[in-house]
């Protein structure tokens, strides 16, 4: 559990009516800067902030600006490798389940492509990014958002009460192997709050049981496959690649 912070200035009832029911329940916010990864309010939205590092703004998931929104508008559509990958451009209307959402960003252009997509966080913190996030894209582009579904906990523990989707699309946390001055800054705070994914290998076992049509697993281009275990085929990019795991026909 981490503290949330309410800076001079800002005021929690600029946040989303379903953010502000969340911080109450987490409890509340504090009107000091707590040592640290914190959350804390900044125009009208949540984000994830240190003490160490107070110039630097916090990490907040915005679908409707920055580089969510220009990749949504400018990232290739359904030519794309994720869109390949999950099969969009055979099946638009397909149903995925991304069971490592993490900041929702894969989802989002999953979602902007057409697919109804489920979106599965075990990780408190990030969940309820999430899910302010969520909410503030709802008032912009409602339509595109009503596809996008948050839900909480983790597939090895839930499978059996999840909606069976077309695809299940995995994308967990790789050990950082770069110096700390090669990772971008808000990845950087994302990596010191959820850590690497180091039981990852066991998402793939249910992922497989659930999927009516595929698994894709997004991995780093020199990364073993995913359990050990051979994917279908592989769609291999500059520094990531995506795993096809298939099961049937992503168009029947």
């Amino acid at each position: 559990m981490i503290d949330c912070y309410l800076p001079d200035g800002e005021d929690l009832n600029t946040l989303q009516p379903i953010t502000r029911e969340a911080l109450a329940a987490w409890g509340g916010c504090v009107t000091h800067r707590p040592e640290g990864l914190y959350l804390t309010v900044t125009d009208g939205a949540l984000g994830l902030a240190h003490a160490d590092t107070p110039r630097q703004k916090p990490v907040v998931v915005d679908f409707l600006a920055g580089k969510a929104r220009h990749r949504q508008q400018h990232g290739g559509g359904r030519s794309q490798a994720i869109a390949k990958a999950v099969g969009l451009a055979q099946n638009p209307a397909l149903t995925i389940l991304d069971a490592t959402a993490g900041l929702g960003r894969d989802a989002f252009v999953l979602a902007g492509l057409g697919a109804r997509v489920w979106l599965l966080e075990r990780h408190p913190v990030v969940r309820l990014l999430l899910q302010d996030g969520l909410a503030r894209g709802r008032q912009g582009q409602p339509e595109l958002f009503d596809r996008m579904t948050l839900l909480d906990g983790d597939l090895s523990d839930r499978a059996d009460a999840l909606p069976e989707p077309d695809v299940v699309y995995l994308d967990p946390m790789f050990p950082e192997r770069r110096s700390k001055a090669a990772v971008k800054k808000d990845m950087a705070l994302f990596h010191e709050l959820v850590g690497a994914d180091e039981d990852a290998d066991r998402l793939l076992a249910p992922a497989l049981s659930l999927a009516a049509r595929r698994v894709v697993v997004k991995r780093p281009r020199v990364a073993p496959p995913l359990a050990g275990q051979a994917p279908t085929y592989s769609l291999t990019g500059k520094s990531n690649r995506f795993d096809i795991y298939a099961l049937r026909s992503i168009s029947d």
